[in-house]
């Protein structure tokens, strides 16, 4: 089953620190190179798909200039189709500041363009069969257009609180909905389930594994070994989703899902974020077996 992502590409300025917080009067040394990526959650969880075999296109505001053109070539480059809109204030960029144990802190672009609405013909054109949803504000616009396309949706709501009404629309109108379980309130995954049409809710706790919960239940699972040194944790989060949501589309059970999305989430942790972090179907039936 095809799948577009709605949004969430642009370019992170990586930027490795001796440790968090960063500390200083008025200047940090950096322990590494700065460098720029083309990254973000929605080309995360394309180029994680991609890897898993599944048909991946994604969809987003690309502004015309220097980031965007670097968008646009990595994509091109990656095989990956790009359906772009101009970005009223240009291409979106985010700061990450990286700790040598492969914490983030990451700084987010405040460009976004109040009232701004993607084209509905992006989607209603679109061959996909699945649309996974970024939390961009003209995101949570487009689910009743892929709903009327015939299309199943996920959304990954990230470190949501369980309160801001920001992502309601999101959490309630999702088939499947993702989320950091960082600083969210109890009940929350509940209040989807009951208010919403998601048939799951997986909630992820980094290193202590993630928790599936539906009407029947929460099963909890431990997070899977990564089999080497975590050295960027930029993307795991992407990489869960992207594993749990293919084998779903395959017609997994939800058992086979979860190990598919804690086996894939540890792996990307074992390489600094970029298109080749992600793992492929062979490495990880590999690893299935083990």
């Amino acid at each position: 089953m095809s799948v577009i992502v709605l949004g969430g590409t642009g370019v992170d300025t990586v930027v490795p620190v001796a440790g968090l917080p960063v500390l200083g009067a008025d200047s940090a040394r950096p322990t590494g190179p700065i460098r720029d990526e083309v990254s973000h959650t929605g080309t995360c969880v394309a180029l994680a798909l991609r890897a898993l075999g599944v048909p991946v296109a994604l969809a987003d505001t690309v502004g015309d200039d220097h980031a965007g053109r670097r968008v646009t070539s990595a994509f091109a480059e990656w095989g990956i189709p790009l359906h772009a809109a101009p970005a009223p204030a240009g291409t979106r960029r985010a700061v990450n500041l990286m700790s040598p144990d492969g914490r983030r802190l990451s700084i987010y672009d405040g460009r976004a363009v109040p009232g701004y609405r993607f084209p509905d013909a992006v989607v209603t054109a679109s061959e996909a069969r699945h649309a996974h949803v970024t939390i961009m504000d003209w995101g949570r616009h487009l689910i009743p257009v892929a709903r009327s396309a015939g299309m199943t949706v996920s959304t990954d709501l990230h470190d949501w609180d369980g309160v801001n009404p920001y992502h309601l629309d999101l959490a309630l109108g999702s088939d499947l909905v993702f989320v950091s379980g960082v600083q969210l309130a109890a009940g929350a995954p509940e209040r989807i389930l009951a208010e919403g049409v998601a048939s799951r809710v997986l909630v992820t706790h980094g290193g202590e594994g993630a928790t599936l919960i539906t009407k029947e239940g929460a099963v909890h699972h431990a997070a899977a070994d990564p089999g080497a040194p975590i050295v960027d944790t930029n993307g795991a989060g992407d990489a869960f989703a992207a594993a749990f949501l293919a084998a779903h589309l395959a017609g997994e059970s939800d058992e086979v899902c979860l190990r598919w999305a804690l086996l894939a989430g540890a792996f990307a942790c074992t390489r600094e974020v970029g298109p080749d972090c992600f793992i492929d179907r062979e490495t990880l039936a590999a690893r299935l077996v083990r």
